[in-house]
């Protein structure tokens, strides 16, 4: 039995998983970026920590791409009204049924070599929703 005298199951996180995060973590949050440090460090996919996250109770703050989990505001997205036209060919080449996945606005980051939250500002102001999350926060 575990501490809190709930059984282990087969879903109970990998106790190295649990204790970078509880290492990184302040007040039972961490950062996007810290829980991708761990994924990369531990060799495990950012699903897998977003995953530990939700079971130890803990939470995802500063989503890097600026979508949740900020302060005083909960999101910093603001609405680009105009999209270069390069970032709107990708955004709107990579989008699939009103939707662009994170990990595909990563890569756009990447690829045209600009800050990911302005993929989101542009994906707001195109009407696009980013879904879903490298760590299944959404």
């Amino acid at each position: 039995m575990k501490p809190d005298n709930k059984p282990d199951t087969a879903e109970d996180p990998p106790l190295r998983i649990q204790q970078a995060i509880s290492q990184q973590a302040i007040d039972r949050k961490l950062g996007c970026v810290a829980a991708f440090e761990i994924a990369a460090k531990l060799n495990v996919s950012p699903k897998a920590i977003g995953r530990a996250m939700d079971q130890m109770n803990y939470r995802i703050i500063h989503c890097q791409l600026g979508l949740f989990g900020h302060s005083p505001e909960k999101k910093i997205v603001i609405p680009e009204k105009n999209v270069r036209p390069e970032l709107k060919v990708a955004i709107e080449t990579a989008a699939k049924d009103g939707r662009l996945s994170c990990l595909k606005a990563w890569d756009i980051a990447a690829q045209l070599r600009i800050p990911k939250i302005v993929v989101s500002n542009a994906c707001e102001g195109l009407g696009l929703k980013i879904k879903p999350c490298q760590l299944g926060a959404f």
